[in-house]
């Protein structure tokens, strides 16, 4: 019995609906659609961002401890090019650049 008020209910309101609705002729002009075009990409541009930064915190979280590296010593020796966990500074590279340009 209910079943059947709620498919004559769902029928009339169907049909009030379609009976009171108004034509709307509506024009869209280029600019619209750029605005339109500029908060979709905004939107992709947001998701992916925010799909990136909570996929490299899970990717970090799920990595072992033993996996994190040891902190970086400078221990560098540039007569050699060699070093054990080596670091270049900025001091370093402008360095070079200054006995490059001398020879």
């Amino acid at each position: 019995m209910k079943t059947k008020r709620f498919i004559r209910f769902g029928l009339y309101a169907a049909a009030a609906a379609i009976m009171l609705t108004q034509s709307c002729y509506a024009y869209i002009d280029p600019a619209a659609t750029s605005y339109i075009l500029a908060i979709v990409s905004g939107v992709v541009v947001a998701i992916g961002t925010t799909f990136g930064i909570v996929w490299n915190k899970l990717k970090r979280k799920m990595k072992k401890k033993d996996d994190e590296p040891a902190e970086l010593v400078q221990n560098y020796d540039p007569e050699a090019g060699k070093g054990e966990n080596v670091v270049i500074t900025a001091d370093d590279l402008l360095a070079d650049d200054d006995e490059n340009a001398k020879k």
